[in-house]
C-alpha cells in the first residue's frame, strides 16, 4: 500500500525524505552566500561580548533561567541569529559554548525552512546542557544536529518562573527570545550546530 507521500508525489518515502534535505541544503547555501560576510566573521572577542550581553538580557528576562543555568554542566548562547527569506528562507549564528562561565569552544548554528515567510529576523538562544553526559555526548559530536542527534526542550517563560533544576527532567533545555521578549512559537528542531575556530 501506498503511504501519502507515495500517493501524492509518486516518490518513495525514504526517496522523498533524501529529495527534501537535499532540497533543504540548497535553500541553505544560497541562504549564508546572501548573508554579508561580516554577518558570519565576528572575531573571538566581539562573540565573548555578544555572549555577555545575551546573558545579561536572558537573565534580566527570565530570572529564574540564572538559577538554571548555574546549575547547568555547560551553557551554549547564540547571541544574534538571523532568520531571512522570501518564500523560503534560512538562519544563521554564531557563538560559544561556556564551562564554568568561561568559553571554551564556538559554534555556529544554521538551518533551512520552507514555506511562506519574508523578511527578516534576529533572535537570541540559550541552550542548557544540565548533565555532564549530554554536554560531552554534544562536544564530541562533529555536527550536531537538534532533533537527530539530541532534542532541546523549549522552556516558556511562565513556567521558568516556578522550575528550578532539580524539577527539571530534560538533559537540554533552550530558550529563544528578542528584545519583544521570549518566542514561544519557535523551535530549535532542524537547527545544525557545528564548531567553528575563533
Amino acid at each position: 500500500m501506498l503511504t501519502v507521500v507515495e500517493y501524492w508525489t509518486g516518490v518513495p518515502d525514504s526517496g522523498f525524505s533524501i529529495m527534501i534535505q537535499r532540497f533543504q541544503f540548497v535553500i541553505l547555501a544560497t541562504f549564508m552566500a546572501l548573508v554579508p560576510a561580516s554577518a558570519m566573521a565576528d572575531s573571538k572577542a566581539e562573540i565573548d561580548a555578544n555572549v555577555q550581553v545575551a546573558l545579561d538580557e536572558f537573565y534580566e528576562k527570565a530570572p529564574a533561567g540564572k538559577i538554571l543555568a548555574d546549575d547547568a554542566a555547560g551553557i551554549l548562547v547564540f547571541p544574534k541569529v538571523l532568520k531571512a527569506g522570501i518564500g523560503v528562507g534560512g538562519e544563521y549564528g554564531e557563538g560559544a559554548l561556556l564551562i564554568g562561565g568561561q568559553p571554551v569552544a564556538y559554534y555556529n548554528t544554521a538551518s533551512a525552512s520552507i514555506g511562506f515567510q519574508f523578511g527578516a529576523q534576529v533572535k537570541s538562544q540559550v541552550v542548557l546542557f544540565m548533565n555532564n553526559q549530554a554536554l560531552e555526548k554534544f562536544r564530541n559530536s562533529s555536527g550536531w544536529e537538534a532533533g537527530v542527534d539530541g532534542s532541546i526542550a523549549l522552556i516558556e517563560f511562565g513556567a521558568a518562573e516556578e522550575i528550578s533544576s532539580s524539577s527539571i527532567q530534560d538533559p537540554i533545555i533552550g530558550f529563544i527570545f528578542s528584545n519583544r521578549g521570549f518566542m514561544y512559537n519557535l523551535t530549535f528542531e532542524g537547527s545544525k550546530i557545528t564548531r567553528i575556530t575563533r
